[in-house]
Formats: C-alpha cells, structure tokens, sequence
C-alpha cells in the first residue's frame, strides 16, 4: 500500500494504522440539508486514505501525497491554513467536544476527482475523524463522527455546510443509497443496484468552478433562514402548505421556498421508485430536480445546463446538477447500450462552444468510512 510506504519515508516509521473515507454523489435531494428536509445520497468508489500514528505531545504533524514539500508541523492548531484546516479541523472539534485527542503524525493520500463536486473535504475530515476514534479508543458512533467532521468544516473551516456529505462518506453502505432525515439524523439504506436494471449513474464533470460560488452559497441558506422566519416555522421542511406559504413570499424567499419543498418531496417520490424496482422511471424526478435548481434556486450555470440538456437528448433517462452547483458535475442516467451516445451528444455541445470536454466518471454505490490495515 503505497500510503504505507511514503509514510515510512516521510516519518520515519510505520503507521499504526489505514483508514479510507469515501466522496460522495448526490443522487436527489440538494440544498435540503441545511433546511432539515431529505436527501438521498451515495458513496463513492473514490476517497481519501489516511496512515495515521498519534503522539502524545500533542503536536499535529501533516502531509500529503497531493502536496509538495516537507510536512506541516503544528503545534497551535489555528496556524493551519488552506487544505490543512480540514483535518485539523477534526483535531479541533474533537477537542472542544472533550475528547482526550492528542497530536498525531498523519500522510493523507486521495483520488477524489478534484473540483467535481464530489465532497472530498468530507472524505478528508471523516477519514480523520474516524481514525482518531479508532486510535483512542473514543467509542463513537458513525453519525457522531459525521456531526464532530460537521463541526469542523463549519466553525473552524468557516464553510456554512449541512450534514448530508459527512454522513454519507461516514455511513454508507456498498450498492445502497444513504436515505437522511437531516433534522432527525435517521436514517436508512436503499437498495440501489443499477446493474441489475442495466443502468449506470454517469458523473458529468463540468471541469468548472465559478468563483461566485462560497458567497451564493452563504447567500441562499440566508434566503432560506429568512423566508423560514417570516412563515414562523422552524425550518423550511416545516411547511405543509405550499401554495399559501408561496403567497406570502416574494422575491428570492418565494423561490427558494419552492425548491426546498418540492425537493423534499422529490427525495420521498425517488425512493418510492426504488422501493418499487422501477428504477429506470426515476429520470422525470432527476429532471425536475434540475430545473428547479436552475430556475428556483438559481444555482447551475451554462455548461451544467447544457451538460444536462445533451446528456438527455443524447438518450439519458434524466440528469441534474449535483453538489452545491455554479459549477463541478452533473449526473445522468444511462441505459448502459446508451452511454456511448450520451457522452458524444454532451462533448458535441462542449465543442460547439469551444468549451473543453467534461470528464465522464461511471459511479458505483460504494462503502462508506473504515479500517483498511
């Protein structure tokens, strides 16, 4: 295993142990999660791996097979800048919790694809977060590790997320899609086994991020934090009656209102499908999922539009935007005869534009976050 390897170099010992946190996919239910609704997301087959030895100084020394240069040395864990808050994070969070967490030496290697919206920073806080439980023998529960990776990317990394990736990456199970009730935090696995319905789920990757993107985010869960305060309910899953709730809206508020509600019960309607066997007629929520993203809650941009637009003339059953949006990928899904003809309709809409190709990564529902040596 090579993490072992570059780890004895960079250390100068073995570790005391592998860990492996996946990425994850959305497959319906975006911005849901922070509004307390559903979401049906699923591991990855790609992730983040970490060799991981404690120390008992406390010192928190760190590296990275996609960085160069020596490790970081830590010892004051706010002087942790750029990728390293991740994990430091974790360090953090756990110690504000009351955990006995010391320092530790830790070589992070991942091939979660970069920029395709696919979660890597919670594979990255889990894959820590589960190995310092194991490590000092904490006794955590796998949503409680999702919650302390949550802690983490909110108030040390400063990134205002909802739970659903760090659960997904912690919880999910191999050929299931992780069904969360983000205010409850229950949840269940369904049966997803595409290949048996001789399907796939194509990750389209825009291969672009608008820069926009941190400050829309923070901006729609403001818009849906307010719209929530104005109809007196706690969160916007509280609301019942949509039409009457949309009348006293305007604005912003009244469109983010719309999606969060109708996406909510998108997730529901999805998994009666699957529940059903009738997994190819999941297509329409997949598309209705979409434009509500694009027209309610205004986060696609052109070349996830059109992405989406050739992947379904080209002959996908559905597709949509997944992740957070103004960029990253969108998912199709595909008869496996039809993949080829959707990728060539998806790169002869990119050429048209003289965009560069997107990359086409087949996903498969993989194991969420656990003990590899």
């Amino acid at each position: 295993m090579r993490v072992i390897e570059a780890f004895r170099e960079m250390f100068g010992a073995d570790p005391q142990g592998v860990w492996h946190a996946p990425g994850r996919v959305n497959l319906i239910g975006e911005h849901t999660d922070y509004n307390d609704g559903f979401v049906l997301p699923f591991a990855v087959q790609w992730g983040v791996t970490a060799a991981v030895t404690p120390r008992a100084d406390g010192i928190v020394r760190l590296s990275s097979l996609q960085a160069d240069g020596p490790p970081l040395t830590l010892s004051e864990l706010e002087a942790a800048e750029g990728w390293a808050r991740y994990p430091v994070g974790v360090f953090w969070a756990m110690r504000e919790a009351g955990h006995a967490v010391g320092g530790a030496d830790l070589l992070i290697d991942g091939d979660v694809p970069q920029g395709a919206g696919l979660s890597s920073s919670a594979a990255l806080e889990v894959v820590v977060a589960t190995a310092l439980n194991d490590l000092h023998g904490l006794g955590l529960g796998k949503m409680e590790l999702a919650l302390l990776a949550q802690r983490a990317e909110n108030d040390f990394v400063g990134v205002p997320c909802g739970i659903m990736d760090q659960a997904a990456s912690a919880l999910s199970e191999e050929g299931k899609a992780l069904f969360l009730d983000c205010r409850s935090l229950g949840s269940r696995t369904i049966p997803l086994d595409l290949a048996a319905h001789g399907l796939q789920l194509l990750i389209i990757d825009t291969g672009v991020h608008h820069d926009l993107a941190d400050g829309q985010y923070a901006r729609r869960r403001a818009d849906c934090e307010s719209a929530a305060r104005h109809l007196g309910v706690d969160a916007l899953r509280d609301v019942t009656d949509l039409a009457g709730a949309l009348k006293r809206l305007s604005g912003d508020e009244r469109k983010r209102t719309q999606h969060v509600v109708t996406e909510s019960h998108r997730v529901e309607a999805l998994i009666g499908l699957l529940r059903a066997g009738a997994v190819a007629e999941i297509g329409a929520l997949l598309n209705a999922s979409h434009l509500s993203l694009r027209d309610q809650y205004e986060v696609s941009c052109a070349e996830l539009d059109v992405a989406v637009e050739a992947a379904v003339r080209g002959g996908a059953r559905g597709a949509r935007l997944t992740g957070g949006g103004f960029g990253g990928s969108a998912i199709a899904l595909v008869a496996e005869e039809r993949a080829p003809a959707v990728r060539k309709s998806v790169e002869a809409a990119y050429a048209e534009r003289g965009w560069k190709a997107p990359r086409f990564l087949p996903a498969a529902p993989s194991a969420g976050a656990r003990r590899l040596a």
